[in-house]
């Protein structure tokens, strides 16, 4: 028996780039074992920080009435206000924030609190600006109307004979009053471009001029889990909303995000969360909250997580120049953060869809990068040319599955 969906059930099951990616990743985990998952955005297994893991829930699991709280009690809509205490103190100890509780949100994963945000800021006429095209896949689809997003192309510059690196294009961006906020991941997924300390200032101060505010995705940067290998400044004031996460500390199951804001933004999330979540997880919470307390999250992130993914990135580097064909134009954005490669193959025929397919079909998976350019006033052909690859997966994964990409774009 078919049932007929409403113009949202329709939007939200139409099919889209994340929803590929996501079962891409299920399936790759789970049903298909020997397939080279190149694409996803799971994080690393990282034995020093899962023993980290280990060793908090023992200690969860050493105090009955944390543990009984943890499980068997409801939070306020807002978060659990041990966390979000630590979390402020944690933040105004190293930047000076000003931050008190009322100005935090928790939220069921970052995804969960991107799909509010935008909702409350935008809709009805009223767009999210995004000042660099290509940006992350996992927007895309969360209006609740469509043409929620109006997306800038990045200027290129090319670097070399094998690198480029996206910038904003100042010059092209256009405010007026359809445009309810501006939005920029740092570093940006899927590219892994940063944008500068000044760029950011320069976002911020535009946003407060047309009063709207500038949001900053950290789900992969500072403070954690600081996978970024550029010298940066955490930024927050009052007109900036400043998202932030546990997943890519190695904690992707406890669905766990962080929206930082004025009291008004953080005051209506909670109230959503309240309609439609009723209140939070608390594992993630109760996990992370005395190593925000005693620093030892920072430690985490700087010595261990940071340098596990420069070596990864480091690695894929070599092994990617290596085996890939001299006469393909491809290019590598410059590895600035996160735990992707963006490869552009000028040129490519038959488009990025296309070579997902064909090395779906050999056993890799990747994303085809015409996901990430969502929202542009007219066709771009470089939306057609990038591919997006996970470079910290197993070194055997990496070598094989870079092997095969070669071979591909040599042979066909």
């Amino acid at each position: 028996m078919e049932f007929k969906y409403s113009s949202l059930g329709d939007r939200l099951t139409r099919g889209s780039g994340i929803q590929e990616l996501m079962h891409d990743l299920g399936s790759a985990l789970s049903e298909s074992p020997d397939m080279l998952m190149l694409g996803g955005g799971n994080p690393a297994a990282i034995p020093e920080v899962q023993a980290i893991w280990r060793r908090r829930m023992q200690e969860i699991l050493d105090d009955p009435a944390g543990f009984d709280a943890m499980l068997g009690n409801y939070d306020t809509p807002q978060g659990r206000p041990v966390f979000m205490d630590a979390l402020c103190d944690f933040l105004n100890q190293r930047y000076g924030w000003g931050l008190t509780r009322k100005n935090i949100t928790i939220t069921n994963g970052s995804q969960n609190a991107f799909f509010y945000l935008f909702n409350m800021l935008a809709g009805s006429g009223r767009k999210i600006l995004l000042p660099l095209s290509p940006e992350y896949i996992g927007y895309a689809d969360q209006g609740l109307e469509d043409g929620l997003f109006v997306s800038c192309p990045a200027r290129i510059e090319k670097i070399g004979e094998r690198s480029f690196k996206y910038r904003i294009d100042f010059d092209r961006l256009e405010i007026d009053d359809s445009i309810g906020a501006i939005c920029v991941s740092r570093p940006t997924n899927p590219s892994g471009n940063v944008i500068t300390d000044d760029e950011l200032r320069r976002l911020r101060d535009l946003a407060k001029q047309h009063g709207i505010p500038l949001i900053v995705d950290s789900a992969y940067g500072a403070p954690f889990p600081h996978i970024i290998f550029q010298d940066v400044t955490p930024m927050w004031d009052e007109s900036m909303v400043v998202s932030l996460s546990l997943s890519k500390l190695g904690l992707p199951g406890t669905r766990t995000g962080i929206l930082i804001a004025n009291e008004e933004i953080t005051r209506g999330m909670g109230e959503i969360n309240a309609v439609v979540n009723l209140a939070n997880g608390n594992i993630g919470q109760e996990i992370v909250a005395p190593m925000l307390v005693s620093g030892e999250i920072e430690t985490v992130s700087r010595e261990i997580i940071q340098p596990f993914y420069a070596g990864k990135a480091a690695f894929a580097k070599e092994k990617f120049a290596s085996v890939m064909p001299q006469d393909v134009p491809w290019r590598l954005h410059a590895n600035e953060g996160s735990m992707f490669f963006w490869c552009w193959i000028e040129g490519l025929s038959g488009g990025s869809a296309e070579l997902y397919r064909r090395l779906k079909e050999r056993g890799v998976i990747v994303v085809s990068g015409h996901y990430f350019f969502y929202g542009l006033a007219e066709e771009w052909s470089h939306a057609n040319e990038c591919i997006r690859i996970h470079s910290a997966m197993p070194t055997d994964s990496i070598e094989r599955g870079f092997d095969i990409i070669a071979d591909v774009l040599k042979n066909g």
